[in-house]
């Protein structure tokens, strides 16, 4: 039986009486590329705070069969769940390989970390052709373009072994190529790793999904396809309004919202 997945159950999160995320649950198995999408407002980042770790929570949260809940940061990280936002988080005077040491635990001096390396770890250099910055391993990581960046952070998790991913609006300001690009790697990483991505792009969500969870008000409304969350009228009145909607309206106004 599959264990390496992520399983919520009535997954809650209240601010000072006001609830954020209201008994959510969920089940995200490896290779299924689930995108988290809502509204403003509908808990979607306060979700994946939750699991790893950065805000309380009550019912429950598993991966691979351990309850993440109650754990502090660090520790759910040792058990293989990774989480990036929406600025990326690099060391920008270090180079793409040096960050990528730093994440892979390669513990060395000050004055070793800044030479150059002979060598590089065999973790490393496949992350990197994961990620598409092999030729880019010497440079530092503030030169980087805008993608790059938010490529090696993924990157300094896969060195970590991280097995859960969760990506926070990984394509926010990219480019049409380097969204294009973020999408074949999330696919590529994606196959044998359970990866939730919450993202209000909602082109790079159509292309790239291979499910959806719909979040409003806190609440799970819809889950499915692209296709299925499209039909559905909880969806639909969330994005359009309450009352009766055409078929050319649908496709007109979700066409672009989802």
């Amino acid at each position: 039986m599959q264990r390496d997945y992520l399983e919520l159950s009535g997954l809650t999160v209240s601010f000072d009486g006001f609830v954020a995320v209201d008994g959510v649950d969920l089940a995200v198995l490896p290779g299924d590329l689930r995108f988290l999408i809502g509204p403003n407002g509908a808990g979607k980042t306060t979700l994946i705070d939750a699991v790893s770790g950065l805000v309380a929570a009550t019912g429950s949260a598993r991966y691979a069969g351990q309850e993440l809940l109650g754990r502090k940061v660090h520790r759910i990280a040792r058990l293989g769940v990774g989480r990036t936002f929406q600025t990326a988080s690099v060391f920008e005077e270090l180079t793409v390989l040096q960050n990528l040491d730093i994440a892979a635990g390669h513990r060395r001096g000050p004055l070793t970390l800044a030479r150059r390396r002979r060598g590089v770890p065999e973790e490393v250099r496949r992350t990197l052709g994961t990620i598409g910055l092999t030729d880019l391993l010497d440079t530092p990581a503030g030169e980087l373009a805008h993608g790059q960046k938010q490529w090696l952070e993924i990157g300094m998790l896969l060195v970590q072994d991280a097995r859960l991913l969760m990506l926070d609006e990984p394509v926010a300001g990219m480019s049409a190529e380097e969204k294009d690009e973020t999408g074949r790697l999330l696919r590529r990483i994606g196959t044998d790793r359970v990866v939730v991505v919450v993202e209000h792009d909602m082109d790079f969500m159509r292309a790239f999904a291979q499910s959806v969870t719909v979040l409003h008000a806190g609440s799970v409304i819809a889950e499915g396809s692209v296709r299925e969350v499209q039909a559905d009228p909880r969806v639909q009145e969330v994005y359009l309004g309450p009352g009766h909607h055409s078929q050319a309206e649908v496709a007109t106004v979700l066409g672009e919202a989802l």
